[in-house]
């Protein structure tokens, strides 16, 4: 299976998938990502571009992500870039990668940057619409990302609401926890969602959710039958 993981920001993938994507690429599946923002500009307790690019590739070789796409719009501004810009960067990320699965933020997730990537993804997940020669995608998912999705915020829009768990057991809890820290500045001390405590006990709650000890959940917004 080939996903592909379109982000915000650096850490975003680790944080709505990190397990996920340990247990995929260990599984011999291929994850790629796609980096809306991969500037450090605008964001607190976070090192330079180059310190942080440097901490995007530490963390994602960890997991065993095979390809990042990169591309520089404006942290906490992507609202001010036009949305075919948006769509066009995340539509040749798909050409190149050709992944059976997308997932990316959920639309209602308090980050605006968050849901300007959301939709532009739901429209770039069309692209074989236009182009035949471009391989369909065959599911589409959305993530939920602590600090941003649990918040809930965006009552006028329908709230993360799970449908499909990936079981990742307490290794996968680990990998995730580890690539998280190898951002600087990322982890916070327990109660923040992003503390080890929180990452682990939010695994435990889908896990339970699924008959397991730890999982991921997603919600499967489109699947191809």
């Amino acid at each position: 299976m080939k996903y592909l993981i379109v982000v915000a920001h650096p850490d975003d993938e680790v944080l709505g998938a990190g397990a996920s994507i340990s247990r995929w690429t260990q599984n011999g599946d291929i994850v790629d990502v796609a980096i809306m923002c991969a500037e450090a500009k605008a964001r607190a307790f976070r090192p330079d571009d180059n310190e942080l690019e440097d901490d995007t590739n530490a963390s994602t070789k960890y997991l065993g992500v095979d390809r990042i796409f990169e591309a520089t719009f404006p942290n906490i501004e992507m609202n001010t870039v036009p949305h075919l810009r948006l769509v066009q960067f995340i539509e040749s990320a798909i050409k190149e990668s050709e992944p059976d699965i997308v997932i990316t933020h959920h639309p209602a997730d308090t980050n605006n940057d968050h849901l300007q990537t959301s939709m532009a993804c739901q429209e770039a997940i069309r692209l074989f619409q236009r182009r035949p020669e471009v391989k369909r995608v065959k599911e589409f998912w959305y993530m939920e990302v602590p600090s941003c999705t649990e918040w809930a915020i965006n009552n006028a829009m329908n709230l993360f609401r799970p449908n499909c768990y990936v079981e990742v057991g307490q290794e996968g809890v680990d990998a995730k926890i580890t690539a998280l820290g190898m951002y600087r500045g990322v982890m916070r001390p327990y109660p923040h969602p992003r503390s080890a405590e929180y990452i682990t006990g939010l695994a435990a709650v889908r896990g339970s959710q699924w008959g397991t000890n730890y999982a991921e959940s997603f919600e499967i917004v489109l699947r191809e039958y």
